[in-house]
């Protein structure tokens, strides 16, 4: 029984360490790309919400190494994850472009992570 936990909790872990490599990523790059074109307040608030990606990415792995113990930290997150690829879908749907980055990130709104929660949450911690 303790090597089917250590391999759950290990395979757990890798796909938190994976997965937030998208946010972590996506979330710097928007913070520091040049942005072209107008400047302003749309780009500053562009800034703040790649900041706040970056931040949910980081939050999300600062939950790794106890990462059976994390559930309300981890459904928190999942549950602000999904609300913002609910409002990106809602954009699809008046209009916005459904681009291939639009798409993907769609999928690990609204289909990775909450997969990852469901696993997570399956983690039982050992005493």
């Amino acid at each position: 029984m303790a090597g089917t936990y250590t391999v759950g909790r290990r395979a757990a872990q890798v796909s938190f360490a994976v997965a937030g490599i998208v946010p972590v990523v996506a979330g710097s790059w928007g913070v520091l790309q040049p942005f072209l074109g107008p400047v302003g307040a749309a780009v500053n608030h562009g800034r703040y919400l790649s900041g706040l990606l970056l931040g949910i990415g980081l939050l999300f792995w600062t939950a790794i190494p106890r990462i059976e113990r994390e559930t309300t930290r981890i459904r928190l997150l999942t549950t602000v994850v999904v609300v913002g690829g609910l409002c990106r879908l809602l954009g699809v749907v008046l209009g916005d472009p459904l681009s291939p980055s639009v798409a993907g990130a769609l999928a690990m709104e609204l289909v990775v992570t909450p997969l990852l929660c469901l696993g997570q949450s399956r983690l039982r911690p050992r005493d």
